[in-house]
């Protein structure tokens, strides 16, 4: 194995609280043990088109409390092909590299065990995504500022929901995954929750939403997009038609919950997986994924973070139904 003189990093997917605080931490532990760094515009895409840009430790300043990331990222046909993954390995040979962290989720691990597998690429993975569903973590880059805002907009929506006796269903993201609708419910003290890992019945809601209606003048019910009823929209329309009584409103927090700046969590988070990365790397492991697994920093392989099922603890489904009365 070369040595580790030269490290690329990228963010891939979407954006999420916190890359740039991994960011940060990836090229000042590189500068701090005499690595270089390039920054890969644009993520895979950039990786493809040699859209470099070689990082120092004065360009990362003040950028541990932005949201986003400043390497940008963007989808790329290219790279969804073996001669489009053939030419970013020649562009990071050609550059003198030698190895990449990915910053991302799923997807974005997803490309980088394909690239690693083809071309025998050294690379890192960091777990960062939203919705918290990439194995090797027991929580990812982002998840905690996303649920932070999900927190802050139901709380706005609880004020006037109280004052006009409605019932809010307010959609939060989790397409495959209801992480961020079953945190953020029970913090927000939701009457129901609903995530694509469990089948509800529509009349379940319903029946729910009309006993509490006697002694509660209005209800939260938090949706994640993927829910298998179709979202909150449609919940809303179908409740709406078995309770024409009851006033509903909807409010869809949508690409809020990406932007903002980082918590204090995400922000620590971030810097530890940045800092593990590189020294991972030094250490001669590759082809993984960095996380914290009951607080413990963990190099979990690609092929089995990208395919892990995390499960969200059942005693918090337990939880909201004992809170809600």
């Amino acid at each position: 194995m070369s040595k580790l003189e030269h490290i690329a990093l990228l963010t891939s997917g979407g954006d999420a609280p916190g890359m740039n605080a991994a960011i940060r931490a990836v090229v000042r532990t590189a500068h701090f043990h005499g690595i270089r760094t390039t920054g890969v515009l644009d993520g895979y895409d950039g990786l493809v088109k040699k859209n470099f840009l070689p990082l120092g430790a004065r360009d990362v300043r003040n950028i541990v409390q932005r949201g986003g990331t400043i390497l940008r990222s963007a989808r790329s046909e290219a790279f969804m092909k073996p001669e489009g993954r053939a030419q970013a390995a020649a562009n990071l040979l050609e550059a003198g590299i030698d190895a990449l962290i990915v910053i991302g989720g799923g997807g974005s691990q997803s490309g980088a065990h394909t690239l690693a597998s083809e071309q025998d690429v050294r690379i890192m993975g960091i777990a960062s995504t939203i919705d918290n569903d990439l194995g090797g973590s027991d929580r990812t880059i982002g998840f905690d500022t996303a649920c932070n805002t999900a927190l802050e907009a139901i709380d706005r929506l609880r004020d006037t929901a109280s004052s006009y006796g409605r019932i809010f269903f307010v959609e939060v993201m989790g397409r495959d995954t209801g992480f961020i609708a079953v945190h953020t419910g029970i913090a927000a003290g939701a009457e129901y929750v609903l995530v694509p890992e469990r089948k509800e019945n529509v009349d379940e809601l319903t029946k729910a939403l009309l006993d509490r209606s006697s002694d509660k003048s209005s209800s939260i019910v938090v949706v994640a997009e993927g829910d298998q009823e179709g979202g909150a929209f449609k919940l809303a329309e179908q409740v709406k038609k078995s309770c024409p009584q009851f006033d509903i409103r909807v409010s869809v927090l949508g690409h809020l919950q990406r932007g903002g700046n980082p918590t204090m969590a995400d922000r620590l988070l971030a810097s530890r997986l940045g800092a593990a990365a590189v020294e991972g790397l030094m250490e001669n492991k590759h082809h993984c994924v960095v996380g914290i697994v009951k607080g413990e920093i963990t190099y979990t392989p690609h092929a089995e973070a990208i395919v892990q099922r995390k499960v969200i603890e059942p005693d918090l489904f337990r939880l909201i139904q004992m809170l809600a009365v």
